[in-house]
């Protein structure tokens, strides 16, 4: 099953977060922070949203910095995504 995102929605991938941290202490699983660092799936059209014009910077396989708790959680397929509108999106990760 595919997502087709509509008008300035985005559906991300979360990555992995960080079992162990720079010094080398390992995390329990409450102890993870909600990673912030997503991969495109899909991207709307962009469109007219409320009277604006709105153009989509982002594209399918960006990596991309998301506000912490942003977006709606879906599961399809056994897999988690993100559904969330462009203006949540922080930065694009080079």
């Amino acid at each position: 099953m595919n997502i087709k995102p509509l008008a300035d929605r985005v559906v991300i991938k979360m990555t992995e977060a960080e079992e162990t941290t720079k010094s080398g202490i390992i995390l329990a699983g409450s102890a993870k922070e909600k990673p912030q660092v997503a991969e495109i799936v899909a991207v709307g059209p962009g469109g007219i949203v409320d009277g604006n014009k709105i153009e989509m910077y982002v594209k399918p396989g960006d990596k991309v910095l998301t506000s912490k708790y942003s977006g709606t959680e879906v599961k399809v397929d056994g897999v988690e995504y993100t559904i969330l509108k462009q203006e949540d999106i922080l930065a694009i990760v080079e």
